[in-house]
Protein backbone atom coordinates (compact mmCIF):
# COMPACT_ATOMS: atom_id res chain seq x y z
CA UNK A 1 0.00 0.00 0.00
CA UNK A 2 1.04 3.67 -0.92
CA UNK A 3 2.42 5.15 2.45
CA UNK A 4 0.24 8.22 1.69
CA UNK A 5 -2.72 5.39 1.58
CA UNK A 6 -1.70 3.65 4.35
CA UNK A 7 -1.67 6.49 6.63
CA UNK A 8 -4.98 7.71 5.27
CA UNK A 9 -6.21 4.12 6.24
CA UNK A 10 -4.67 4.02 9.67
CA UNK A 11 -6.45 7.54 10.67
CA UNK A 12 -10.03 6.49 9.16
CA UNK A 13 -9.45 3.25 11.04
CA UNK A 14 -8.47 5.52 14.46
CA UNK A 15 -11.67 7.21 14.64
CA UNK A 16 -14.06 4.97 12.99
CA UNK A 17 -13.43 2.23 15.06
CA UNK A 18 -12.60 4.46 18.41
CA UNK A 19 -9.35 4.24 18.79
CA UNK A 20 -8.53 7.99 18.86
CA UNK A 21 -10.79 11.28 18.18
CA UNK A 22 -10.13 14.71 17.54
CA UNK A 23 -10.02 16.88 20.77
CA UNK A 24 -13.40 19.35 21.54
CA UNK A 25 -14.75 17.77 18.11
CA UNK A 26 -17.98 19.42 18.45
CA UNK A 27 -16.27 22.26 19.10
CA UNK A 28 -14.46 22.45 15.73
CA UNK A 29 -11.54 20.85 17.44
CA UNK A 30 -8.53 22.56 19.04
CA UNK A 31 -5.72 22.15 17.09
CA UNK A 32 -3.18 18.86 17.54
CA UNK A 33 -5.02 17.45 20.68
CA UNK A 34 -6.76 14.42 20.35
CA UNK A 35 -9.20 11.98 22.96
CA UNK A 36 -8.46 8.29 23.25
CA UNK A 37 -11.49 6.91 22.20
CA UNK A 38 -13.02 3.07 24.14
CA UNK A 39 -10.33 1.25 22.13
CA UNK A 40 -7.57 3.57 22.19
CA UNK A 41 -7.59 3.85 25.79
CA UNK A 42 -7.01 -0.11 26.04
CA UNK A 43 -4.50 -0.33 23.65
CA UNK A 44 -2.16 2.84 24.92
CA UNK A 45 -3.00 1.24 28.59
CA UNK A 46 -1.16 -2.19 27.13
CA UNK A 47 1.50 -0.66 25.24
CA UNK A 48 2.21 0.76 29.15
CA UNK A 49 2.08 -1.92 30.93
CA UNK A 50 4.14 -4.09 28.61
CA UNK A 51 7.21 -1.08 28.76
CA UNK A 52 6.44 -1.34 32.75
CA UNK A 53 6.50 -5.43 32.90
CA UNK A 54 9.57 -4.73 31.05
CA UNK A 55 11.36 -2.45 32.65
CA UNK A 56 10.09 -2.56 36.51
CA UNK A 57 8.30 -5.99 37.18
CA UNK A 58 10.62 -8.27 35.25
CA UNK A 59 14.12 -6.84 36.78
CA UNK A 60 15.54 -6.38 40.36
CA UNK A 61 17.20 -3.11 39.58
CA UNK A 62 14.91 -0.68 38.58
CA UNK A 63 11.67 0.85 40.82
CA UNK A 64 9.04 3.15 39.75
CA UNK A 65 8.03 6.90 40.11
CA UNK A 66 4.77 9.27 40.28
CA UNK A 67 6.53 12.65 40.08
CA UNK A 68 4.11 15.54 39.94
CA UNK A 69 3.07 17.11 36.43
CA UNK A 70 3.64 20.82 38.17
CA UNK A 71 6.99 21.84 39.43
CA UNK A 72 9.15 24.94 40.35
CA UNK A 73 10.90 27.09 38.15
CA UNK A 74 14.05 26.17 40.32
CA UNK A 75 13.91 22.54 38.75
CA UNK A 76 13.92 23.86 35.45
CA UNK A 77 16.49 26.48 36.00
CA UNK A 78 19.13 24.12 37.72
CA UNK A 79 18.09 20.96 34.61
CA UNK A 80 19.23 23.86 32.08
CA UNK A 81 15.56 23.53 30.28
CA UNK A 82 14.28 27.49 31.02
CA UNK A 83 17.49 28.56 29.51
CA UNK A 84 18.34 25.36 26.60
CA UNK A 85 14.70 23.78 25.73
CA UNK A 86 14.51 25.95 22.87
CA UNK A 87 14.06 25.29 18.91
CA UNK A 88 14.29 27.40 16.47
CA UNK A 89 11.35 29.95 15.02
CA UNK A 90 10.92 31.68 12.18
CA UNK A 91 7.88 33.46 10.62
CA UNK A 92 7.05 34.21 6.54
CA UNK A 93 6.44 37.33 5.64
CA UNK A 94 4.61 36.61 2.95
CA UNK A 95 1.40 34.36 4.97
CA UNK A 96 2.60 35.03 8.48
CA UNK A 97 2.67 31.15 9.48
CA UNK A 98 5.40 30.30 12.13
CA UNK A 99 7.48 27.63 11.65
CA UNK A 100 10.77 25.26 13.38
CA UNK A 101 13.77 26.73 10.96
CA UNK A 102 15.28 23.28 11.27
CA UNK A 103 12.25 21.50 9.64
CA UNK A 104 11.47 23.85 6.37
CA UNK A 105 14.66 24.24 4.25
CA UNK A 106 14.68 28.21 4.03
CA UNK A 107 11.13 27.50 2.83
CA UNK A 108 7.79 27.89 3.74
CA UNK A 109 5.43 24.95 3.46
CA UNK A 110 2.54 26.78 3.27
CA UNK A 111 3.05 28.99 0.48
CA UNK A 112 6.17 28.40 -0.72
CA UNK A 113 7.89 31.46 0.57
CA UNK A 114 11.37 32.13 0.86
CA UNK A 115 11.26 35.71 2.73
CA UNK A 116 11.57 34.53 6.23
CA UNK A 117 12.57 35.95 9.30
CA UNK A 118 15.78 35.16 11.27
CA UNK A 119 15.77 32.28 13.52
CA UNK A 120 15.22 33.19 16.73
CA UNK A 121 14.98 30.61 20.01
CA UNK A 122 11.47 29.59 21.06
CA UNK A 123 11.36 28.23 25.01
CA UNK A 124 9.04 25.16 24.90
CA UNK A 125 7.72 24.82 28.08
CA UNK A 126 4.14 25.76 29.22
CA UNK A 127 4.21 28.68 32.50
CA UNK A 128 1.64 28.90 34.27
CA UNK A 129 0.83 30.37 37.93
CA UNK A 130 -0.06 28.34 41.19
CA UNK A 131 -2.30 30.02 43.23
CA UNK A 132 -4.84 32.84 43.19
CA UNK A 133 -2.05 35.76 41.96
CA UNK A 134 -0.64 35.93 38.55
CA UNK A 135 2.95 36.91 39.96
CA UNK A 136 6.43 36.51 40.01
CA UNK A 137 6.34 34.43 42.80
CA UNK A 138 3.62 31.88 41.42
CA UNK A 139 5.09 31.12 38.23
CA UNK A 140 4.80 27.28 37.80
CA UNK A 141 5.71 25.22 35.02
CA UNK A 142 4.09 22.01 33.46
CA UNK A 143 6.75 19.84 32.99
CA UNK A 144 8.01 19.36 29.72
CA UNK A 145 9.56 15.88 30.21
CA UNK A 146 9.45 13.11 33.34
CA UNK A 147 13.26 13.13 33.95
CA UNK A 148 13.86 15.67 36.41
CA UNK A 149 11.49 14.35 38.81
CA UNK A 150 13.80 11.34 38.73
CA UNK A 151 16.41 13.32 39.47
CA UNK A 152 14.90 15.53 41.87
CA UNK A 153 13.67 12.06 44.01
CA UNK A 154 17.21 10.44 43.51
CA UNK A 155 18.10 11.12 47.28
CA UNK A 156 14.48 9.98 48.45
CA UNK A 157 14.63 6.66 46.03
CA UNK A 158 17.86 5.57 47.36
CA UNK A 159 16.96 5.80 51.08
CA UNK A 160 13.85 4.25 50.85
CA UNK A 161 14.51 1.49 48.79
CA UNK A 162 18.08 0.72 49.50
CA UNK A 163 19.11 -0.12 45.87
CA UNK A 164 22.86 0.48 44.89
CA UNK A 165 24.13 1.69 41.46
CA UNK A 166 23.41 0.48 38.82
CA UNK A 167 19.50 0.52 39.17
CA UNK A 168 16.94 3.04 37.95
CA UNK A 169 14.02 4.80 38.45
CA UNK A 170 11.29 4.54 35.95
CA UNK A 171 8.01 7.35 35.71
CA UNK A 172 5.41 6.72 32.73
CA UNK A 173 2.75 10.26 32.90
CA UNK A 174 2.08 13.12 30.77
CA UNK A 175 4.70 15.88 29.56
CA UNK A 176 3.82 18.75 27.80
CA UNK A 177 5.73 21.26 24.88
CA UNK A 178 4.65 24.42 23.48
CA UNK A 179 5.48 22.69 19.72
CA UNK A 180 5.47 25.46 17.17
CA UNK A 181 4.55 22.58 13.99
CA UNK A 182 2.70 19.79 15.64
CA UNK A 183 1.51 17.27 13.37
CA UNK A 184 1.59 13.69 11.56
CA UNK A 185 -1.33 13.18 13.79
CA UNK A 186 -0.30 11.95 16.95
CA UNK A 187 3.49 11.72 16.31
CA UNK A 188 3.72 15.33 17.40
CA UNK A 189 1.57 17.03 19.93
CA UNK A 190 2.04 19.27 22.74
CA UNK A 191 -0.02 16.94 25.22
CA UNK A 192 1.95 13.01 25.50
CA UNK A 193 2.62 10.38 27.65
CA UNK A 194 6.02 9.57 27.87
CA UNK A 195 7.70 5.82 29.16
CA UNK A 196 10.92 7.32 30.61
CA UNK A 197 13.64 5.45 33.03
CA UNK A 198 16.74 6.82 34.55
CA UNK A 199 19.44 3.84 35.29
CA UNK A 200 22.16 5.22 37.67
CA UNK A 201 25.55 3.68 37.30
CA UNK A 202 29.14 3.91 38.30
CA UNK A 203 30.88 6.66 36.37
CA UNK A 204 33.45 4.26 35.06
CA UNK A 205 30.20 1.82 33.59
CA UNK A 206 28.49 4.69 31.60
CA UNK A 207 29.53 3.81 27.75
CA UNK A 208 28.85 0.08 28.55
CA UNK A 209 25.30 0.88 29.91
CA UNK A 210 24.54 2.76 27.21
CA UNK A 211 25.13 0.41 24.37
CA UNK A 212 23.14 -2.30 26.58
CA UNK A 213 20.62 -0.13 27.00
CA UNK A 214 20.59 0.92 23.26
CA UNK A 215 20.48 -3.42 22.43
CA UNK A 216 17.48 -3.76 25.18
CA UNK A 217 15.13 -0.94 23.77
CA UNK A 218 15.58 -2.26 20.42
CA UNK A 219 14.67 -5.48 21.43
CA UNK A 220 11.68 -4.35 22.70
CA UNK A 221 9.82 -3.21 19.96
CA UNK A 222 11.15 -6.28 17.86
CA UNK A 223 9.42 -8.31 20.59
CA UNK A 224 6.12 -6.88 20.57
CA UNK A 225 5.53 -7.10 16.55
CA UNK A 226 7.04 -4.47 14.57
CA UNK A 227 9.51 -5.82 12.01
CA UNK A 228 13.17 -5.21 12.17
CA UNK A 229 13.52 -3.93 9.27
CA UNK A 230 11.13 -0.80 9.72
CA UNK A 231 13.13 0.08 12.63
CA UNK A 232 17.22 1.69 13.45
CA UNK A 233 19.06 2.81 15.91
CA UNK A 234 20.47 6.33 14.56
CA UNK A 235 23.40 7.63 16.85
CA UNK A 236 23.17 11.84 17.10
CA UNK A 237 26.14 13.86 15.41
CA UNK A 238 27.93 16.14 17.64
CA UNK A 239 26.41 19.26 16.79
CA UNK A 240 23.03 17.20 17.64
CA UNK A 241 23.54 16.40 21.03
CA UNK A 242 21.48 18.35 23.88
CA UNK A 243 23.19 20.53 26.97
CA UNK A 244 24.01 17.02 29.27
CA UNK A 245 24.25 14.94 26.71
CA UNK A 246 27.91 12.63 25.69
CA UNK A 247 25.84 10.24 23.81
CA UNK A 248 22.11 9.59 22.16
CA UNK A 249 20.88 7.20 20.32
CA UNK A 250 17.30 7.61 18.73
CA UNK A 251 15.06 4.35 18.46
CA UNK A 252 13.09 5.23 14.66
CA UNK A 253 10.42 3.72 12.71
CA UNK A 254 9.63 3.82 9.33
CA UNK A 255 6.60 5.82 9.31
CA UNK A 256 4.46 6.21 6.30
CA UNK A 257 6.39 9.83 5.69
CA UNK A 258 9.73 8.85 6.68
CA UNK A 259 12.06 7.85 9.72
CA UNK A 260 10.81 9.40 12.58
CA UNK A 261 11.75 8.74 16.69
CA UNK A 262 10.10 6.47 18.93
CA UNK A 263 12.40 6.72 21.49
CA UNK A 264 15.95 8.59 22.95
CA UNK A 265 18.45 6.42 24.85
CA UNK A 266 20.71 8.92 26.14
CA UNK A 267 23.98 9.29 28.16
CA UNK A 268 23.40 11.95 30.11
CA UNK A 269 26.58 11.50 32.42
CA UNK A 270 26.30 12.94 35.68
CA UNK A 271 25.04 16.48 34.45
CA UNK A 272 21.70 16.42 36.29
CA UNK A 273 22.58 15.00 39.44
CA UNK A 274 25.22 17.55 39.93
CA UNK A 275 23.41 20.69 38.51
CA UNK A 276 20.23 19.76 41.49
CA UNK A 277 22.98 19.89 43.79
CA UNK A 278 24.75 22.65 43.37
CA UNK A 279 21.24 24.47 42.81
CA UNK A 280 19.37 22.86 46.04
CA UNK A 281 22.85 22.43 48.27
CA UNK A 282 21.64 18.79 48.93
CA UNK A 283 23.93 16.14 48.34
CA UNK A 284 22.44 13.74 45.53
CA UNK A 285 25.49 11.76 45.79
CA UNK A 286 26.07 7.56 46.28
CA UNK A 287 28.33 6.23 49.17
CA UNK A 288 29.52 2.64 48.63
CA UNK A 289 30.05 1.32 51.96
CA UNK A 290 32.25 -1.10 51.10
CA UNK A 291 34.77 0.76 49.78
CA UNK A 292 34.42 4.19 51.51
CA UNK A 293 34.16 6.06 48.03
CA UNK A 294 31.43 8.74 47.55
CA UNK A 295 30.61 9.73 43.57
CA UNK A 296 27.92 11.15 41.92
CA UNK A 297 26.14 8.86 39.86
CA UNK A 298 26.17 8.61 35.82
CA UNK A 299 22.72 8.29 34.16
CA UNK A 300 21.51 6.67 31.04
CA UNK A 301 18.03 7.65 29.91
CA UNK A 302 15.70 5.70 28.03
CA UNK A 303 12.82 7.40 27.33
CA UNK A 304 9.91 6.09 24.87
CA UNK A 305 7.00 8.23 23.54
CA UNK A 306 3.99 5.67 24.95
CA UNK A 307 1.76 7.50 22.57
CA UNK A 308 3.99 7.49 19.48
CA UNK A 309 4.77 3.69 20.01
CA UNK A 310 1.21 3.00 19.79
CA UNK A 311 0.81 4.49 16.93
CA UNK A 312 3.80 2.86 15.20
CA UNK A 313 2.28 -0.58 16.74
CA UNK A 314 -1.01 0.52 14.83
CA UNK A 315 0.81 1.60 11.50
CA UNK A 316 2.70 -1.84 11.85
CA UNK A 317 -0.07 -3.90 12.29
CA UNK A 318 -1.84 -2.76 9.50
CA UNK A 319 -2.74 -5.30 6.67
CA UNK A 320 -5.13 -6.01 3.87
CA UNK A 321 -5.61 -9.41 2.67
CA UNK A 322 -8.02 -12.22 1.45
CA UNK A 323 -10.21 -14.24 3.37
CA UNK A 324 -12.78 -17.04 1.77
CA UNK A 325 -12.90 -14.74 -1.47
CA UNK A 326 -13.42 -11.33 0.48
CA UNK A 327 -10.94 -8.81 1.42
CA UNK A 328 -10.65 -8.11 5.07
CA UNK A 329 -8.74 -4.98 7.21
CA UNK A 330 -7.31 -6.71 9.95
CA UNK A 331 -4.53 -5.66 12.45
CA UNK A 332 -2.23 -8.01 13.53
CA UNK A 333 -1.46 -6.66 16.82
CA UNK A 334 0.52 -8.48 19.62
CA UNK A 335 -1.45 -10.61 21.74
CA UNK A 336 -0.56 -8.43 24.85
CA UNK A 337 -1.20 -4.90 22.80
CA UNK A 338 -4.71 -5.94 21.31
CA UNK A 339 -7.69 -4.04 23.05
CA UNK A 340 -9.49 -6.89 23.46
CA UNK A 341 -8.06 -10.08 24.24
CA UNK A 342 -11.02 -12.14 23.39
CA UNK A 343 -15.01 -11.23 21.48
CA UNK A 344 -17.80 -13.59 22.78
CA UNK A 345 -20.13 -14.19 20.05
CA UNK A 346 -23.32 -15.58 19.93
CA UNK A 347 -24.89 -16.71 16.90
CA UNK A 348 -28.49 -15.23 17.17
CA UNK A 349 -30.05 -12.71 19.99
CA UNK A 350 -31.87 -15.67 21.37
CA UNK A 351 -32.42 -16.01 24.94
CA UNK A 352 -31.08 -19.13 25.85
CA UNK A 353 -27.54 -18.41 23.56
CA UNK A 354 -27.74 -14.98 25.22
CA UNK A 355 -27.86 -16.05 28.95
CA UNK A 356 -24.77 -19.08 27.49
CA UNK A 357 -23.09 -16.24 26.41
CA UNK A 358 -22.83 -14.12 29.17
CA UNK A 359 -22.26 -16.84 31.52
CA UNK A 360 -18.98 -17.91 29.28
CA UNK A 361 -17.95 -13.97 29.12
CA UNK A 362 -18.11 -13.82 33.09
CA UNK A 363 -15.76 -16.63 33.38
CA UNK A 364 -13.37 -14.85 30.30
CA UNK A 365 -13.83 -11.21 31.88
CA UNK A 366 -11.72 -12.25 35.09
CA UNK A 367 -8.64 -13.22 32.75
CA UNK A 368 -8.63 -11.09 30.00
CA UNK A 369 -10.23 -8.05 28.43
CA UNK A 370 -13.48 -9.35 26.64
CA UNK A 371 -15.74 -7.53 24.22
CA UNK A 372 -19.71 -8.79 23.93
CA UNK A 373 -20.60 -8.51 20.20
CA UNK A 374 -24.37 -9.25 19.60
CA UNK A 375 -25.16 -7.07 16.21
CA UNK A 376 -25.62 -7.99 12.78
CA UNK A 377 -24.35 -11.29 11.44
CA UNK A 378 -21.40 -13.70 12.88
CA UNK A 379 -19.37 -12.82 9.45
CA UNK A 380 -19.65 -9.18 9.75
CA UNK A 381 -18.96 -9.70 13.23
CA UNK A 382 -15.42 -11.71 12.40
CA UNK A 383 -14.30 -8.79 10.21
CA UNK A 384 -14.91 -6.51 13.23
CA UNK A 385 -13.03 -7.62 15.21
CA UNK A 386 -10.26 -8.77 13.21
CA UNK A 387 -10.01 -5.20 12.01
CA UNK A 388 -9.78 -3.94 16.09
CA UNK A 389 -7.12 -6.46 15.77
CA UNK A 390 -9.04 -9.09 18.84
CA UNK A 391 -6.75 -12.28 18.56
CA UNK A 392 -9.81 -14.84 19.28
CA UNK A 393 -13.15 -14.92 18.77
CA UNK A 394 -15.32 -17.20 20.96
CA UNK A 395 -18.46 -18.23 18.77
CA UNK A 396 -21.42 -19.34 21.33
CA UNK A 397 -24.48 -21.16 18.36
CA UNK A 398 -27.44 -24.08 19.23
CA UNK A 399 -25.09 -26.48 19.13
CA UNK A 400 -23.19 -25.47 22.21
CA UNK A 401 -26.81 -25.74 24.28
CA UNK A 402 -26.74 -29.43 23.58
CA UNK A 403 -22.87 -30.27 23.56
CA UNK A 404 -21.08 -27.52 25.63
CA UNK A 405 -18.79 -26.80 22.99
CA UNK A 406 -18.31 -23.35 21.66
CA UNK A 407 -16.03 -22.40 18.44
CA UNK A 408 -12.71 -20.62 19.04
CA UNK A 409 -11.47 -18.85 16.56
CA UNK A 410 -7.95 -17.30 15.16
CA UNK A 411 -7.54 -13.73 13.91
CA UNK A 412 -4.37 -14.53 12.17
CA UNK A 413 -5.14 -17.68 10.79
CA UNK A 414 -8.78 -17.76 10.41
CA UNK A 415 -8.36 -21.41 11.52
CA UNK A 416 -10.97 -22.31 13.97
CA UNK A 417 -11.58 -25.11 16.75
CA UNK A 418 -14.32 -26.89 18.78
CA UNK A 419 -13.32 -26.16 22.75
CA UNK A 420 -15.13 -27.63 25.91
CA UNK A 421 -16.79 -24.72 27.52
CA UNK A 422 -14.96 -26.01 30.65
CA UNK A 423 -11.59 -26.32 29.58
CA UNK A 424 -11.90 -23.13 27.03
CA UNK A 425 -10.04 -20.80 29.84
CA UNK A 426 -7.16 -23.20 29.50
CA UNK A 427 -7.21 -23.25 25.72
CA UNK A 428 -6.96 -19.54 25.73
CA UNK A 429 -4.16 -19.39 28.03
CA UNK A 430 -2.64 -21.71 26.51
CA UNK A 431 -2.75 -19.65 22.99
CA UNK A 432 -1.95 -16.45 24.94
CA UNK A 433 0.81 -17.97 26.36
CA UNK A 434 2.24 -19.29 22.89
Amino acid sequence: MPPDDLMEAVVNLCKRRGFIFPSAEIYGGFRSTYDYGPLGVLLLRNVKDAWWRSMVQLREDVVGLDAAILSSPKVWEASGHLANFTDPLVDCRSCHERWRADQIDGKCPACGSTDLTDARAFNLMFKTFAGPVEDAGSVAYLRPETAQGMFVNFANVLQTTRKKPPFGIAQVGKSFRNEITPGNFVFRTREFEQMEMEYFVPPDEGNYWFTYWCEQRMAWYIDLGIAPEKLRLRHHDPDELSHYSASTADVEFLFPWGWGELEGIAYRTDYDLKAHSEASGERLEYFDPSTGERYIPHVIEPAAGATRSMMAFLIAAYDRDVVAGEERTVLHLDKRLAPYRVAVLPLSKKEPLLELSHKVLKVLQQHFMCDLDVTQSIGRRYRRQDEIGTPYCVTIDFDSLEDSCVTVRDRDTTDQARVPIDALLADLQDRFAS
